[in-house]
């Protein structure tokens, strides 16, 4: 694909470089239509991002409606069918200042006088558009082939509440119409399977006005939560683990000695006792360290591996809430494991098989990616070499193939991210390994070895999960609700064709409870057709439990399956035998 550089030479780009391209001329393109509909307009940022782009505006007192938003992807077509020439010029950054003056551009000024001093600085230009950008840019408009206004949102300047509240406007572009059907036709399906609709169709989980972020879990929820829950301990409880509760709230001291409070105070509640200052836990590492810690320990103990399933909170920005995906309280499937430097790789090993067995079970295929320590960072250079190679050799030592994230690790250690992908193609960070030299240095984490002489132990942090509720939103979705037997909120559900059937129903009902099957009867004088259709399509129920005359004559159920739609007729034995298998294999 040929682009003009901010040069002004035009050439090839880079095949990975094509789709942001497309994206950051859509960007400017949009900005030339809003600007001939709305000339007071004045432009802020206008980036391409993973999701297609957008420009952040200032509107003055204009407050855009759908119909604004069709008005302006209708102009973009006009100016891409102009086939206007884009071109590329740089500028020394005094001239720059006036020429941005001249346009009455002045959060580019703002954006220039960020610059250095003897900055260049490059501008794009179509027909009688002018932006400053980096760059590169599509040639001519006519090269857009294919893009879509998608919606607009609120933004402050430079992502400052205490600035002004500018219009996001965003949409999305691709090389061709055929890949933007696709993606719109995959948004239409992300709309269906949203976990928020799901959740409260199926009676899972709530929000309220008077706990923002903190989210409810309604009974069938708690069924899908201690279904996990319960999955979690079994496989933890073969692997060894042990499992611990610490207190949900602790001192400041703690939180400033593990690192927490310089790095996370933002993040975090607190509150005064005793005119002391305590913490709500934002996770559960130091808690974990504190139990390590209670008690000596021998080489011989180790390795330690020391689960919890901890209630944490988080402040985050009202705006960001979004479902079960971002809130201010969640369970962390946490494991904190203690050992010799030589188990290093041996333990990370035991983790990956662990979460690949999770991840497996639900059908999810991962990516991994490594991340490295980041700027804002505690712990020597060496420390973070040895914990760097230490999971680059686990890693390789599987043959895991992994991306590096230069500078994305945790503040005390680089970390192992798995980035699981769902049913819709779409990727999720979840499980994450995290290595750590520096939190048992803080704490005077002690162990003796076969000498006698004490040893600083290496620490693990890792989850599977993640958030047991975020988790939660993900399978929700990833089965559009139609959860598996195992997890299903309601494994069954007896239908009665009509009054005559409830004696026969009320024993098949508690046949079915007293064999621990999740069941509800449903006893609406309504039709059959409508309670399978509600049972199925609404409940998402697995199995439909149909008894009518035929069933009391011939002394069996009727099993309708929710996946296949088939009804077939067997014994209650049978079918009791059935569905217990299914659950016990969790298939």
């Amino acid at each position: 694909m040929r682009v003009v550089y901010p040069n002004g030479t035009v050439g090839e780009c880079a095949p990975e470089e094509e789709l942001h391209i497309i994206r950051h001329t859509a960007a400017h393109i949009m900005a030339q239509a809003i600007k001939r509909l709305w000339p007071h307009a004045d432009f802020a940022y206008g980036p391409a991002n993973e999701k297609g782009f957008y420009y952040d505006v200032d509107l003055g007192e204009t407050k855009l409606g759908d119909e604004d938003l069709q008005a302006i992807e209708q102009e973009m077509r006009k100016i891409v069918k102009e086939n206007l020439p884009i071109k590329a010029f740089i500028l020394p950054r005094d001239e720059a200042i006036k020429l941005m003056e001249e346009r009455g551009e002045k959060y580019k000024i703002e954006h220039i006088g960020d610059l250095a001093e003897d900055a260049e600085i490059s501008f794009y230009q179509q027909g009688e558009y002018v932006d400053m950008c980096v760059g590169p840019h599509l040639c001519y408009t006519k090269a857009l082939k294919a893009f879509k206004i998608m919606d607009q949102s609120g933004a402050y300047w430079k992502n400052d509440k205490n600035n002004k509240m500018l219009t996001r406007i965003k949409g999305t572009a691709f090389p061709s119409q055929k890949e933007l059907d696709d993606y719109l036709k995959l948004l239409e399906e992300a709309e269906k399977r949203d976990h928020r609709r799901i959740g409260k169709e199926m009676g899972l989980f709530m929000f309220a006005d008077e706990a923002p972020g903190f989210p409810f879990f309604l009974p069938k929820g708690m069924q899908v939560k201690n279904a996990l829950i319960e999955y979690w301990r079994e496989i933890h409880t073969r692997d060894h683990y042990v499992e611990v509760a610490t207190p949900m709230i602790m001192n400041r001291h703690l939180w400033e000695t593990s690192g927490h409070w310089d790095h996370y105070k933002d993040n975090m509640y607190s509150t005064t006792i005793d005119e002391d200052t305590y913490c709500v836990k934002p996770m559960n590492c130091p808690g974990g360290v504190m139990v390590y810690g209670s008690t000596p320990h021998s080489y011989r103990e180790l390795p330690i591996r020391m689960g919890e399933l901890g209630l944490v909170h988080r402040h985050e920005l009202k705006g960001a809430l979004h479902g079960l995906f971002r809130v201010r309280c969640f369970t962390q499937d946490d494991a904190h494991i203690f050992m010799r430097r030589e188990q290093i790789a041996e333990e990370i090993a035991g983790v990956v098989h662990l979460i690949n067995e999770v991840y497996e079970k639900f059908g999810f295929k991962y990516s991994l990616e490594l991340s490295t320590r980041p700027e804002d960072s505690m712990g020597s250079d060496e420390d973070w070499e040895a914990a760097t190679n230490g999971l680059k050799e686990a890693l390789e030592s599987l043959n895991l193939p992994y991306v590096i994230n230069e500078g994305d690790g945790a503040f005390y250690g680089p970390k192992i991210d798995f980035h699981l992908e769902d049913s819709l193609g779409r990727t999720w960070q979840c499980g994450t390994i995290q290595l750590d030299f520096q939190m048992p240095i803080n704490f005077n984490l002690e162990y003796t070895d076969e000498k006698g002489e004490k040893q600083r132990p290496i620490m693990i942090h890792r989850v599977c999960f993640g958030s047991i509720e975020r988790f939660i939103g993900i399978l929700t979705e990833h089965f559009a609700g139609k959860f598996p037997v195992w997890l299903a909120p309601l494994q069954a559900k007896v239908l009665l064709v009509s009054e005559k059937s409830a004696e026969l129903g009320t024993k098949v009902y508690e046949a079915l409870r007293a064999a621990g099957i999740r069941t509800e009867m449903d006893t609406r004088n309504e039709k059959i057709g409508y309670l399978i259709r509600e049972a199925q399509v609404v409940d998402r129920v697995p199995y439909m439990v149909i008894i009518g005359q035929k069933e009391i004559e011939e002394g069996t159920v009727s099993i309708r399956s929710r996946d296949t739609g088939k009804t077939e007729s067997m014994s209650l034995e049978d079918f009791l035998a059935k569905i217990q298998k299914e659950i016990k294999e969790r298939v």
